[in-house]
């Protein structure tokens, strides 16, 4: 098992919901900022949403409202629930600590696809 594992990605029809969910090892979870990201083929990754120790979110402005990011400390796992979907949330999602996702050739989850579409 890697040090990022993504989870609770699948298909949905357009205003439906998932949660995603993102195991990581002790010493990715201990940076105070992680986030998720979302890929469309041919575009670059983007952050669409993260979370800190210290209690803040934010979200990009295409998810806002409709999705909320959650951590679980004594797990290690980061979460992501996003509702009302539309066709263009459809992407491949993942997650990483802020300061690692900066890094060239950081390295990535397998990261669950989300395909919303009727």
């Amino acid at each position: 098992q890697g040090p990022l594992v993504e989870s609770g990605g699948g298909m949905v029809q357009p205003g439906g919901a998932l949660r995603l969910s993102c195991a990581a090892s002790g010493s990715i979870f201990n940076d105070p900022y992680m986030g998720w990201y979302r890929q469309v083929l041919g575009k670059e990754r983007e952050l669409v949403a993260s979370n800190s120790k210290y209690g803040t979110t934010n979200y990009e402005d295409s998810v806002k409202g409709r999705s909320t990011i959650s951590r679980d400390d004594a797990k290690n796992t980061l979460y992501l629930q996003m509702d009302r979907l539309k066709p263009e949330d459809t992407a491949v999602y993942y997650c990483n600590s802020l300061s690692r996702a900066s890094l060239q050739g950081a390295s990535w989850g397998q990261g669950p696809p989300v395909s919303v579409s009727s």
